[in-house]
This record gives structure tokens, sequence and C-alpha cells, in this order.
């Protein structure tokens, strides 16, 4: 009794649901608890492995060909093959442009820690200048991924041997083998040919337009000017590849496939780069243009722009020195003007609105104006000065174009509709780009009441700007005012009038030979079109433009010459005298611009020439004799032995005609 009082019971006190009471265990309901869980977990680890089979399954089975792919793309290299640019060559198959293969030391600056100290340790062994690094930093800075970029290039045989023996101390500086291009002719042509460079961002967005951008895969120069950018595409050629197999640290182990390169067509040019030669020199120092067209062909058998560049400078990435002193200078070498300098044509505009007016009957070859020396509007004090003091007396149509008459055309254009003469004028191909086969070309300015209206449409503007006034036509009928034509279109208009109205359409390019199969394919077969003048009409200004070299204003250019030529002079006004006496005394770049447009022989025209001195003073003294080498040249096959007048324009240049 006393022991069960000390322990108590050893029964356990029977649950009555009460308050407090302690709640006893229950074996079953744990184990229930326990298997459910673990069933849960069972469930949840098949889950788990059927899963992982599943996508073990997917990766091995069904994407079995995608990673077999990936595996052997990190095994294989595909390694672009740049192709051989095509070659350029003259109309008599002179080479102007080609490409040969060289040596070039690169760096890849995503595998070189201390670029300065590599440059510093490799100018040890190879020669390396400041522009060569200068070079370098600026590809650097354009670089936008981990491309090798060249240090040096066209190395010799010996700084390839020197580094060869050192290469294990630069990693990430390899020799590699580029073609590089070469322009044998230097500044000569150098606008027509053009040059090649680095691609940039521009050219990025060319390429992906042309969805050429497998095909420039490796490539690292493009065409940037002339025919070299016209004609990219053609003298690119294909490029091909090499499947090389890699080891882990991206050394060629082997090549398992190649595909060649298919090398860029090549280019004949319609270019006489002996003509071209011989008309670049006849401008000796001086500024200018020059054009000459075959007018049976459109054929443009030289091409002049003065001053020119030595496009072999760009090929690597010009240099800073270099590059500002073609960009900066007052003489514009960079200029290309041929298509891009716009003149007032002077005279030279006269016979073609001979034609116009002759065309809509203002004007007969007979009918007749006196000229006392001027032409004043009725009511105006101002007059309107010929080039003759005292006049050239009673003048027909014939001695308008040959004696270069401007009262005559101040006389016919007050009479003359400006718009007529605007849309006769752009049948030649004057205000519109001619079409020739290299970027650049503006449209110069013809000008007529539409043209003047959106020229001056500006709110800046008032309507007395807009009108079109009688005086505006007086200066557009001897070629000033808002005259504009570049000598490309003057080339193309005189040569058409040669051509007796057939237009073809100008062309640097001969034709393109196909490498692969030889064949030669025609840039420019066919005529462009047919201008519509009457035979008699067209026979009589081509018969005024035979007097002009005969007994007018260029006869003493061409005295003595074994052909007989046709062309008309021109003097185009740079700066107002406001009634000064026009001498040497004007700043050289003030003075008046001199153009002489030709063609010859006369009667079987084999060439058509437009000629430009910037600041020239009078064509029959600068442009005139230009021509005339230019045509003892090609027509003779020699050159006059006096050479073009150089000197200072005439102290009183009212005794001369233009």
């Amino acid at each position: 009794m006393a022991r069960r009082l000390l322990f108590g019971s050893r029964r356990p006190h029977r649950y009555d649901g009460g308050f407090g009471s302690p709640e006893l265990r229950n074996p079953e309901r744990e184990v229930f608890l326990f298997r459910r869980r673990l069933g849960l977990a069972g469930v949840l680890v098949l889950l788990a492995f059927g899963g992982l089979c599943a996508r073990f399954f997917y990766l091995q089975v069904v994407l079995h060909d995608h990673y077999q792919t990936l595996a052997e793309t990190n095994r294989i290299a595909i390694v672009p093959i740049v192709p051989n640019r095509g070659v350029i060559t003259d109309r008599n198959g002179i080479v102007l442009a080609q490409s040969y293969s060289a040596y070039t030391l690169e760096i890849q600056p995503s595998r070189v820690k201390n670029l300065d100290e590599t440059i510093d340790a490799l100018a040890t062994i190879v020669d390396v200048q400041p522009r060569d690094r200068k070079r370098f930093r600026k590809l650097l800075d354009e670089s936008k991924n981990f491309e090798s970029l060249p240090l040096r290039t066209r190395l010799t045989d010996e700084e390839v041997a020197r580094f060869a023996v050192n290469r294990y101390r630069f990693p990430g500086v390899e020799i590699k083998a580029r073609l590089f291009r070469q322009y044998p002719y230097g500044e000569v042509a150098s606008h027509v040919v053009g040059y090649i460079g680095r691609i940039n961002d521009r050219d990025v967005q060319r390429i992906d337009e042309w969805s050429e951008v497998a095909n420039y895969k490796g490539s690292d120069y493009i065409g940037k000017i002339g025919v070299e950018l016209s004609y990219e595409r053609e003298l690119h050629g294909k490029t091909g590849f090499e499947e090389v197999e890699v080891d882990a640290a991206g050394r060629a182990v082997r090549t398992l496939s190649r595909t060649p390169p298919v090398s860029g067509n090549d280019l004949r040019l319609s270019i006489d780069i002996r003509l071209q030669e011989i008309a670049e020199k006849a401008f000796g120092d001086r500024r200018g243009a020059l054009v000459a067209i075959e007018p049976s062909t459109g054929d443009v058998l030289a091409f002049v722009s003065k001053p020119g560049f030595d496009p072999n400078l760009f090929v690597e990435g010009i240099d800073s020195a270099n590059w500002e002193l073609l960009n900066d200078s007052p003489d514009k070498p960079l200029l290309n003007r041929p298509l891009r300098g716009a003149y007032p044509p002077g005279s030279t505009i006269k016979p073609f609105l001979a034609l116009a007016a002759l065309g809509t009957g203002k004007r007969t070859p007979t009918q007749t104006i006196f000229d006392p020396g001027y032409f004043q509007i009725a009511g105006q004090a101002h007059r309107f000065r010929d080039d003759k003091p005292g006049g050239h007396g009673t003048v027909d149509m014939y001695k308008s174009i040959v004696a270069s008459c401007d009262t005559y055309y101040y006389i016919l254009a007050s009479e003359t509709e400006i718009d007529d003469n605007a849309r006769f004028l752009s049948k030649l191909g004057f205000g519109q780009k001619t079409g020739i086969d290299i970027d650049g070309e503006l449209t110069g300015v013809l000008p007529s009441r539409e043209w003047k209206r959106a020229r001056f449409a500006g709110k800046e503007y008032r309507e007395e700007h807009r009108k079109w006034y009688l005086g505006d036509s007086i200066s557009a009928g001897i070629g000033q005012g808002y005259n504009a034509f570049t000598p490309i279109q003057q080339a193309h208009a005189i040569a058409t009038i040669a051509n007796n109205g057939v237009a073809f359409r100008p062309h640097l390019v001969k034709d393109v030979r196909d490498v692969r199969t030889g064949a030669v394919r025609e840039v420019v077969p066919e005529p462009s079109y047919t201008v519509p003048i009457k035979p008699e009409h067209l026979a009589f200004v081509q018969n005024a433009l035979v007097g002009v070299a005969k007994e007018g204003t260029s006869a003493a250019a061409f005295l003595k010459t074994p052909y007989v030529s046709a062309g008309k002079t021109g003097t185009a006004q740079v700066f107002s005298l406001k009634g000064e006496k026009y001498s040497t005394k004007i700043d050289e770049r003030l003075r008046d611009h001199a153009w002489y447009i030709a063609y010859a022989p006369s009667d079987k025209p084999r060439i058509a020439i437009s000629a430009l001195v910037e600041n020239g003073g009078f064509g029959a003294q600068a442009a005139a004799p230009i021509v005339r080498q230019v045509f003892d040249y090609y027509l003779v096959g020699k050159v006059m032995t006096a050479p073009a007048p150089t000197g200072p324009v005439p102290a009183s240049p009212e005794d001369e005609s233009d």
C-alpha cells in the first residue's frame, strides 16, 4: 500500500477528453503517416528520374544531329579565302589597277596583354615607323571585334625570317599573306580609277543592302570612289573557304576540305591612258577639268580633274599629314571636277540656244540684228555690255556664233521664253545627270520659272525673289546668271551635236570580262536617245562651229592643223567687276573661268571635248590650246611643240572676243 502511494499506479490514466488531460501516442497513426510520406517521396524520386531520363533521351536522341554539329564546329574552323580583286586596264590593255600578295605583321589585341610593350619589342625586330603606330591605333579604335590588325605591311623576306625566329616571344602576333592594291600610274586618272580602303560601318551597311555579307567574310577592303566603288561587285569576286581541323588551343591541325575563291571580273576602261597623260600634262599647274568622248559610242577617252591625288596613299589607310595636305588644300585635289564642279557655261551655251531658236522659229539663219556694243531694256538705265567695245555691227546667226556676239543673244533671250529654252537644253542633257557609270554626279542648274520658285520657296524669301524677271533671261542668254553646268554635261552635249543628235550615255568602263568563262560584256552597246533636231538646223550650227576654229575666236589655237575641227569658246564670270577694267591685278581666284567645247574631225567626228580652266581668263587663251594638244595626239599621234599659254591674262581683253 505504501509502495503504491509512493510510486503511483502503473496503469495509465484513461483519457476522458477533459481539458488538460495528456494525449496518448497512436502507433498505428504514426506508421500510416510515415508510409504515406515515404510513398510521396518515392513518387517524387521516380518523377525526377523519369524527367532526367526524358531529358537525356531528348538531348542524346532527338537533338543528336544538332549537338553533333556543334561538337564538329568546335573541332572544325571555317576559314574564308579572300578572292583576288579584278584587274582594271585602259582601252588598250595597259594595267591601271592590280593586286599583289605581300606579308603583313598583324596583332590580335585580345591575345596581347600589353600592346605598347609588344609593339616596342617588335620594333627591335622589324622596322616600325611612327606612321605605322598611328595607323594601327586608328584601326584599333575603329575595330569592334577581336580580328587581327596590321601593324606593318609589305614585309621584306629578311623581316619575315627575323620574326619567325622570335615568334615564340609574341603570342597574338603573326605573319599573314594578304592581297594589296597597286595603282601604277599614281595621280594620273585618279578620279576615274578611284581607290580601295578598309571596310567601315557605312560599307557594312552597303554590303548588307547587297545581301553579300557572306561573300565579304574575311575581306578587309572595299572600293571607295571611282570605278573601284561603282563596279565593286564585279571586281570583288567570290570568297572561298577552307574547313580546317583545330586543336584545343585553336591551332590548325589539317585541312579537311577547300572551296577555292573565284577572282573578280576584269574591267577594261574606255580611257586611253596615254591620251589621259597628255591632257593632264597640258593643264600644267592650273586647276580644271577635261572630258573627251567618242561621239559614236559614248566611250570616255579622257577624264581629267586637276589637281589629282595618288590613290596608293589610301590603300593601307592614309596618314594624317597627307590627309591634311589633300583635305585642306585650297586647290581641292579630292574634288571630282567633271562630275561635281558646276560652273556657268558662258558663251559655250550660244550654239545650243541658236539651235533652240531655229527649232521654235524665233530666228532664221539669215535674220540679222545691229550690235552697238550693248543691249538696254526699255526704260532702264543699265546696259548689258558686249565683249567688243563699239559692237559687231550687223550680225546674223552665223556671225553670232563665230564672233561670239553677246548682244545677239541678249536680244534673243529678251524675246524668248526661258521655259522653252530649258525644255530644249534638257534634251541635250543639261540640268540632269548624264548617267555616267561612277557615283557622285551633280545635276547642275538649268534655270526655269519652276526652278526659281522651288529654289526660293523658303519663308526667308519674299515673293519678288521667286518671280522670273527679264534680266534673269538676259543673263541666262549668255550662259551667266543661274546657269551652272558640269564638264561632263558639256562634253555629252557637244558629243551629241557631233553625232548628229544621237546621244550615247557617257561611260568609263567599256566592257567587263568574266574570268571564269572569258565572256566579254559591253557596258553601253546601244544609243540612249535621239534629240529631235531638224537636219538643216543641225548642219547650220555645225558649220558655224567649224567657223569658230577656222576664222573665229579659237582660230589662233588651231592654226595649221592637218584636220578640221569645230568648237566654241566660253568665258564664265566668277566675280562682278562693276564696270572696272579686267586685268591681271584681279586676284587669281576671282578671274573668269575659261571654257572650250569642240569635236574633230568635223566631217567624221572621232572625239568630242569639253575643257575648263578654273580662273583661266579666256577660253581662247587658256582652254582651246589644251584641246588642241589632245586633238593633235589623238588624231595625228603627236603633240604641238609650242606649250599651251600659261602666262597672265591680257591687260586689254576688251579687244579680244571669247
